[in-house]
């Protein structure tokens, strides 16, 4: 496929041609084979496709709310060709054959590639952690998503577990004795301890949707002493504060000034990913109090809208958010997340000057729980491309 017509990042003319699902050629007036099927961009922005570090599909258990079909469509829909799944399914995600399972159905649909992580303790029972010994080398990433781990000591060994196995523990930072009277602190106290281990074990840290001033200055001091510790914000820490919404999601939504914080810390380098947590629900839990937000198919126009259109940041460091740095927090960065020749063809297509309204009801996926319906946004995702095949177009 030659893609004609479009812009790069800056702005620029640029074709782009995919070949045996890699990027084969970038530039201008490139020179391909007769009979090469060409994609006509119409002006529109090509970039690299997005990569989410932080999404729940919700499979196995509670395919209610959302299965890998549904999943995977609201993906594509949102530029995405690659999601890392947190375990707090049911059963808990706590073996490889669980996650093989999850992977090998994302494959199968194959609109959407996905990594499945494995608990930190198994079930999320808080204190076992033998199961981390026998994972096999295929297996990076271990959360208590949802959760967090409390006991200091079960997490110092996890910590240690890590190192000596190359493990990356993403954290979901949330003291759950504290938060039922204070959520700015229990994400807080706990930032600072898995920040510390980080530094004392050697560990590769990913911060989970760090959403208050107080976690990205310790995440900021953190790599600033050397540690391994990297950092996610969501679109929706970004978008609202507590002064324009009170849907319920976990963290919760912040003050204006930690806004403002999550910004600095983009523009200083401190972020370097965006995650979605997208977190399907249906409409009777959300009645009931359950936590999250579906976030996949709104989470370009949020940023764009909210990043370069509001705050003047540059679509390329947008771009490294959603591609080139959850890549390398990931460990993708030598194949995904760059249009560059050799890279996967992985690509979305983005209509800048297009301003739409969200509709709740047209999401893909299988749960409408969306704080931004009749949201105006700009930054349209036209069309994603992954392994050099169409997985999402708008019909014109």
């Amino acid at each position: 496929m030659l893609i004609r017509n479009a812009k790069d990042s800056a702005g620029k003319a640029i074709e782009v041609w995919l070949r045996d699902g890699k990027i084969a050629a970038v530039g201008l007036g490139l020179l391909v084979p007769e009979g090469e099927e060409v994609l006509d961009a119409k002006g529109r922005t090509v970039l690299p496709a997005f990569i989410d570090t932080h999404c729940h599909w919700r499979t196995p258990g509670f395919e209610y709310k959302e299965d890998i079909s549904t999943g995977s469509a609201a993906a594509a829909a949102g530029g995405y060709t690659f999601v890392n799944l947190m375990p707090n399914t049911k059963p808990v995600c706590s073996s490889a054959e669980i996650a093989h399972a999850v992977e090998a159905e994302a494959a199968r649909v194959g609109l959407c590639d996905a990594n499945q992580t494995v608990s930190i303790t198994k079930d999320f029972d808080g204190k076992t952690l033998d199961h981390l010994l026998t994972l096999p080398e295929d297996i990076k990433f271990i959360t208590e998503d949802g959760n967090g781990v409390m006991n200091n000591a079960v997490m110092a060994r996890a910590f240690a577990i890590a190192t000596e196995r190359g493990l990356t523990i993403m954290s979901h930072a949330e003291d759950r004795e504290i938060s039922p009277w204070d959520y700015r602190l229990a994400e807080n106290i706990e930032t600072v301890r898995n920040c510390h281990l980080a530094e004392y074990y050697g560990t590769r840290l990913h911060m989970c949707h760090v959403s208050t001033r107080e976690s990205v200055d310790a995440v900021r001091m953190s790599r600033m002493r050397g540690a391994r510790v990297s950092c996610e914000v969501t679109p929706h820490h970004l978008w609202f504060d507590d002064s324009r919404l009170t849907y319920r999601v976990n963290p919760p939504i912040r003050k204006a000034d930690d806004v403002t914080a999550l910004i600095d810390a983009i523009k200083d380098g401190t972020v370097t990913c965006i995650g979605t947590d997208h977190a399907p629900h249906t409409a009777e839990e959300k009645e009931k109090g359950a936590a999250g937000m579906v976030g996949l198919e709104t989470a370009f126009g949020v940023c764009y809208t909210k990043l370069c259109r509001e705050q003047r940041l540059p679509l390329e460091m947008l771009s490294f958010l959603m591609s080139a740095g959850p890549a390398a927090v990931l460990g993708l960065a030598d194949r995904k997340g760059m249009l560059e020749p050799g890279y996967d063809a992985d690509i979305v297509l983005v209509d800048l000057d297009h301003m739409y309204e969200v509709h709740a009801d047209e999401l893909h996926s299988k749960s409408k729980n969306c704080p931004y319906d009749g949201a105006l946004l700009y930054g349209k995702v036209v069309t994603t491309i992954k392994g050099g095949k169409v997985t999402f177009q708008i019909e014109e």
